[in-house]
Formats: structure tokens, sequence, C-alpha cells
């Protein structure tokens, strides 16, 4: 079988897309001051050890001129300040919860397919795979869905860049004008004017909730609710739009396997899972060392900065045999793409029941579900996230 890189342009950066395999599970690499960790054995170590392993990066992280607060995000604090706040949105993604919102998104997902309805060519990650998403999350905090193009020229300024990951100086200075920097200040004050709101006006919505939640006996300061709700805004839309991408591309390329799952949609929770792995969407994360630490044979200094990638680890020959065939017929498939340990993404349950939900209805309503031929699919050029932002069909 083909490598599914000979077919579609990857960027050239996620070599582990191309077959390519890392020189060691963990490189410590002297011009950058990154320690990387691509092995799967490795990783689980480093998710299973957040006292060593911080997610905390800010203490040593230089001042670049312009200062943002992390106070509250979620993705970089440890325990037990992590577990107290983390407790305070899993209510939101309880299995009853998720299950529950089934009936609004397959009643959503058939409005986008209705609109593209009867058209020859339509493109499938703006007019599907973020809408639906974002309006679901959108709704869970109680923000206007209708501000998606809002949240879109966000995400796409703060993500979408090939900047290469160094600690060494020459580095450090933005290459984009400052628009990510500037789209993170612009979303934090829409947030803040929804946070302010929901005290002066409580709603039956989950920003109220975070607004009148306590910790401790004290009430979260509004920049700790704003950054808690950018991480579920941001988080709880990107990894579906890429799932529901990259899941559609590797079936077009695999129509033997579209086929099958077509006559057998029982196949549709592993095909997701099997994209989960081979397209792994947050392909890389950052850690710090609390203290030295030894892994993969190498030993880590204390507060070294690491780059742990799910991507490549879901490629490890150690634990998945033939890693760069794509095969929704593995079993088990312990893939990282949702992390482990006390960071699994909460969201992951909603991830899987869009996926699962927009797929169907992709196969219910396209009996020749297929990319356009005449067309390329363009891919995001941010080397830690791995999915197609535009995916023409035909």
């Amino acid at each position: 079988m083909a490598h599914i890189s000979e077919r579609y342009a990857f960027p050239q950066d996620k070599w582990w897309l191309h077959g390519r395999r890392p020189e060691a599970p963990v490189v410590l690499e002297a011009d950058t001051g990154v320690c990387h960790v691509y092995g799967y054995p490795e990783m689980q170590e480093v998710f299973a050890d957040p006292a060593t392993y911080s997610s905390d990066i800010t203490r040593i992280m230089p001042e670049t001129g312009d200062t943002i607060s992390l106070e509250g995000f979620l993705t970089q604090m440890d325990p037990p300040e992590h577990g107290k706040l983390r407790k305070l949105a899993s209510h939101a993604f309880t299995p009853r919860v998720i299950a529950g919102l089934e009936p609004a998104i397959t009643t959503l997902t058939g409005e986008l397919l209705d609109a593209v309805a009867g058209r020859s060519r339509w493109e499938l990650v703006s007019e599907l795979a973020y809408p639906l998403p974002v309006i679901v999350i959108a709704d869970l905090l109680g923000v206007p869905a209708g501000d998606r193009p809002l949240f879109k020229k966000w995400a796409d300024a703060m993500f979408e860049t090939d900047q290469k990951i160094s600690l060494a100086e020459e580095d450090l200075r933005p290459n984009d004008g400052g628009a990510s920097l500037q789209a993170w200040h612009e979303l934090t004050a829409y947030l803040a004017g929804h946070t302010a709101d929901r005290r002066r006006n409580p709603r039956a919505d989950l920003l109220t909730k975070l607004v009148e939640a306590e910790v401790d006996g004290e009430r979260l300061p509004d920049q700790q609710v704003v950054n808690f709700a950018m991480v579920l805004l941001l988080a709880g839309h990107i990894t579906t739009t890429m799932l529901l991408g990259n899941t559609v591309l590797l079936l077009d390329a695999h129509p033997e396997l579209l086929a099958r799952v077509r006559e057998d949609r029982s196949l549709v929770p592993a095909v997701i899972e099997e994209s989960l792995r081979y397209l792994t969407p947050f392909a890389g994360l950052t850690r710090i060392t609390n203290t030295e630490a030894k892994l993969g044979g190498v030993t880590i200094p204390a507060d070294q900065f690491m780059m742990i990638w799910p991507g490549p680890a879901n490629r490890d020959p150690r634990q998945f045999p033939d890693p760069d065939v794509f095969d929704p017929f593995r079993d088990p498939n312990p893939h990282v793409a949702f992390g482990r340990g006390i960071h699994f993404c909460m969201g992951a349950p909603l991830a899987r029941l869009e996926g699962r939900v927009a797929l169907n209805l992709l196969l219910d309503r396209f009996p020749e579900l297929r990319v356009d031929p005449t067309d390329v699919p363009e891919f995001l050029i941010a080397p830690t996230m791995t999915g197609v932002r535009k995916l023409p069909m035909a």
C-alpha cells in the first residue's frame, strides 16, 4: 500500500507523517534548548508523573516585551489547583450530559448539510467541520454562536504559525507581526465582557456556573474565568474540526474501506479512533522538569523545557505494529491523541460524539462522498497540529 503522504502534500516538517522515525525516543537538543519526547512508553511516563514533568512552563519562558496571564489556564496548571478547577467544568462533560447533546448535534449537522445539498462542489472544513463544534461549545458556554467568524479569526492567528520550537534568543522574536498576541488579547477581552455580564445577569449556561463557582470558599477571579472559558472554547472546537477533516480525508484515500464503513456503520467509532492515532490533531504538547529526571536513557536537567509529541508517539512501532498503515481494525488501539493522566482531554467524549454523528450523516447524505480530484487539500502549517484547513468536496 502506498504511503498516504505520497498522495497528499503534508508539510515536510511533520516528518512522522512521511513514515520517518525519530533518531531516538528522547532527544535533548543543544542548539534549540529543547528536549523532545517522541517515544510512546516514554510519553506515558511523562503523563503519569506531573510532579516531575510540570505543565506550568511559565517560569522558564523569557520576557518578550508583552505579558499575558495564564491564571486559570487549565492546560498550564499542576495539582492541586488543576484538580480543583477541572472539577468545576467536568460536570458539563459527564457521559449523561454528552449523550443528551446527541439530538441537538444531529439536528445541527443536518442543517449544515442541508445548506450544501445539491451543490456539485463544497468545502468540508468551513461548511461543516468548523461550524459544528463551534456552535455546540458556544451554546454550552453561553456565548453567541453567531460570533464564530471571530472565533475562527482568533484561532487561526494563534495556531496557524510555522515558527520553529526553540528557546534560543534569536528565535523568540515574533515572526507574525504580533498577530497571535493581538488575537489573544482580543479573545480575552471578548470573554471578559461576557464574564462581567454573567455577574450582572446570570443565565443557565456554563459561563455563569464558572462565575458563580467557589474554590476553597472563594469565587474565581475574572481572569481565571476568562482563561478557563478560553481553553474550553478553543480546545472544544479545534480538535473536532481537525478530526472530521482528517477522517474524511483518510476514507477518501481508502475507497475500499469507505465502502465497507458505508455498509457497516458499527465500524464508525473504530475509524474515528484510528484517525486520531494516524493523524493526531494536537501533535505536540509542552512540559518542564521540576527536578532532574532520567527518561529513555537520557538525563534531563531540572527546569528543562520539553516538547512531548503524541503524533510521533502514535506511530511508535514498539506499541503499534505497522504504524504507518491506516487500520481501523487495530485492537487494542491505545493512542494518546487525547493525552493521558490528569490532563486527559475532558472534551474527548464530545469530540467523539460529534465525529460519529457527522460521519454517519455524511455517509447518509452523500452516496459518492469524495474529495474533489480537481482541487487539493490544504493542511495546517503549525508544527504542533495535524489537520486540514481546506478540504474541497465533489
